[in-house]
């Protein structure tokens, strides 16, 4: 009995490490692909998609990418959805680039590689269970939907910031939780955990360029 125990022990942990990997190799992959569309985005002076667009293509691309998440073509809407959210970002990088602020880019990308580090880092070592900001996580995000749907309407830079910083905090807790969720079992899918984490970077790197920009017109 205590053997087969540990058998099964054995095989599930086999399992997590095998699923993080994955994860984070495709991840990589997903972050580089969108790096390149990024790029093409801003050296070709593309156009944004405009709100409504880019509202469609995130969460139909999302949608789809999650349906699709226990196929192989899972991953050729992950693809897409990198894609399209790198090309949403060329415009953003264009502006900075004009400005003159390439290195508020690279302080932001530095940033998000810093607290994705750090919080990866934080629950592979401690393999502490982070379940408990499920709830804490869900407030936060009602506080942000209300907070960005009142800023559509009052255009107040102060509130704009504040949302760009609770971004960062919401963000951060979802990389903790969703690496949680793997290591512990909970997400068996590299393919939603990959774009749930990328998500999490994209909204670090795009509200901390909003900040770094914001301090440094002033």
């Amino acid at each position: 009995m205590d053997r087969l125990i540990a058998s099964s022990s054995r095989t599930s942990l086999l399992s997590t490490h095998k699923v993080l990997r994955n994860t984070y190799f495709l991840l990589g992959l997903t972050l580089a692909f969108s790096a390149v569309t990024a790029t093409a985005s801003t050296v070709l002076g593309l156009p944004g998609p405009g709100l409504i667009l880019m509202l469609v293509g995130f969460y139909g691309l999302m949608f789809l990418t999650h349906k699709l998440a226990d196929s192989p073509m899972g991953i050729l809407a992950a693809f897409a959805f990198t894609g399209f959210l790198g090309y949403c970002l060329g415009p953003i990088l264009s502006t900075f680039l004009a400005a003159g602020m390439a290195d508020v880019i690279a302080l932001a990308l530095g940033g998000t590689a810093l607290v994705f580090f750090c919080c990866s880092a934080y629950v592979l070592t401690t393999r502490r269970d982070m379940s408990f900001l499920g709830g804490m996580m869900m407030a936060g995000f009602v506080v942000l939907l209300v907070a960005v749907i009142a800023n559509l309407f009052l255009q107040l830079p102060a509130l704009h910031m504040a949302i760009s910083a609770l971004f960062i905090l919401f963000s951060a807790g979802a990389i903790l939780w969703e690496t949680s969720n793997i290591i512990q079992g909970g997400e068996t899918n590299y393919i939603r955990a990959t774009v749930s984490l990328y998500v999490s970077l994209y909204n670090i790197f795009v509200s901390l360029l909003s900040l770094l920009g914001f301090a440094r017109n002033d």
